[in-house]
């Protein structure tokens, strides 16, 4: 039987909580070890997060760049394409206008060869 001063559970307790301290003490240091452990990870992925969006950064830069120059490419295409058309447009009407010229001579010489009305005497 336990003695008078040492009854109740803390005193049946008190030897498993004992021997369990170095239990408890090498759990707390896991608890820290893995608390520690888990704050590193959290930074080491924080910074490959930052070289990930710091790349992505440089290669939409790049690409917005690539775009920037197949727009300009096109818009050259294009504006050439314009231009050539206009030429044959401009060549057509140049064409058309030299083709009238001989007509245009033949009415305005006609006109001063004519003899003159009769209210002009």
């Amino acid at each position: 039987m336990p003695s008078a001063d040492a009854q109740g559970p803390a005193a049946e307790l008190g030897p498993v909580f004992a021997a369990l301290a170095g239990d408890v003490a090498s759990c707390a240091a896991l608890v820290e070890e893995a608390r520690k452990s888990a704050e590193q990870d959290v930074l080491g992925a924080r910074r490959q997060a930052a070289a990930i969006l710091s790349q992505a950064r440089l290669e939409a830069g790049a690409e917005r760049a690539n775009a920037a120059a197949r727009t300009g490419r096109s818009a050259s295409e294009r504006d050439a394409q314009l231009l050539e058309q206009a030429r044959h447009e401009a060549a057509a009407v140049e064409e058309t206008g030299l083709a009238l010229i001989p007509g245009v001579v033949t009415q305005v010489i006609d006109s001063l060869l004519a003899p003159q009305g009769a209210g002009d005497e």
